[in-house]
């Protein structure tokens, strides 16, 4: 039913990889047998980015994306948007944002609404991302709505994960350690011109140097991606971590599990809708013997 548009994901068809991501994320009838018929690709680097909102994200990856492009590499960026609260759609354009290389062949953007997820991703984040690495980009960068700690899906979607930070975030790095800082590979340190950056860099460094990830030690790299400073250590070290955990059976196995899972929740709650519960209960607290476990005893 899908053979064309595979066979279009496999020659790096843009149209064909558009309308896959829009048939996936509107449910379309017989989305999932598309899905089943996907290629396996371990080749594209998956990087996400992450970190708090004001950090230069966006900048970051226009920088990384520029210097890519010169290294003859293809890019595929998602960047996931708050979302409209009128038609669910994503707010900020990525037309706007990464106007420099939107027409360029090389590079596909695509704009993604959160629609409300609590980890800054969307539901569909998982499906359109392994529907972008069956085009075989050499890379996909998958940038976050940037709510902070409760951003940690990113590390069950993403092989190599960058928390980008800025000098004045200094006052808040031991709270790092409950969120953002469990889940960083690799940490950038972006508006590194500004006051007292070194020093937030050394302090943030010891902080890394505790955080291993198996024999991973977390590099945390000074960058003003407004000047393209600091871009190529970026992806070197990106590439480094790549080819790292590429070859650690047992992290791929987890990342996969977490996918799993994910997918799995998505699948059984598809039915529930938080509206229909809300009048239903609206209904039932009415009756003095209303109890909350009972209820939801109902619906398991």
């Amino acid at each position: 039913m899908y053979r064309s548009l595979i066979d279009g994901l496999a020659d790096k068809n843009i149209k064909s990889l558009a309308r896959c991501i829009s048939l996936v994320e509107n449910e379309a009838a017989g989305y999932e047998q598309l899905l089943e018929q996907l290629p396996v690709n371990n080749h594209t680097k998956v990087v996400g980015i992450t970190g708090p909102p004001g950090a230069g994200k966006s900048t970051l990856v226009n920088a990384l994306i520029t210097q890519l492009l010169e290294q003859e590499k293809s890019v595929a960026i998602i960047a996931v948007d708050p979302s409209s609260p009128f038609n669910f759609g994503a707010l900020l354009g990525d037309r706007i944002r990464m106007s420099q290389h939107f027409n360029d062949p090389r590079v596909y953007i695509r704009s993604m609404a959160s629609r409300g997820a609590l980890g800054g991703l969307s539901p569909k984040i998982i499906e359109v991302s392994d529907l972008v690495k069956a085009a075989a980009f050499d890379y996909l960068f998958i940038e976050t709505v940037g709510v902070g700690q409760s951003e940690v899906e990113i590390a069950g979607v993403a092989d190599t994960t960058v928390v980008v930070v800025v000098p004045e975030a200094g006052d808040e790095i031991q709270t790092m350690k409950a969120g953002l800082m469990e889940i960083a590979d690799i940490f950038i340190v972006n508006k590194a011109d500004r006051d007292n950056a070194d020093i937030f860099v050394k302090n943030l460094r010891l902080l890394a140097h505790s955080k291993y990830h198996g024999n991973w030690e977390i590099p945390v790299i000074k960058s003003v991606a407004t000047q393209q400073e600091g871009i190529h250590d970026i992806i070197r070290a990106i590439e480094q971590h790549h080819e790292q955990v590429s070859h650690q059976q047992q992290r791929h196995t987890l990342l996969l599990a977490e996918k799993a899972y994910q997918l799995i929740q998505h699948r059984r709650m598809k039915d529930i809708s938080k509206q229909t519960l809300q009048q239903e209960i609206q209904q039932l607290v009415q009756e003095k013997a209303f109890n909350l476990y009972r209820y939801i005893s109902t619906k398991s």
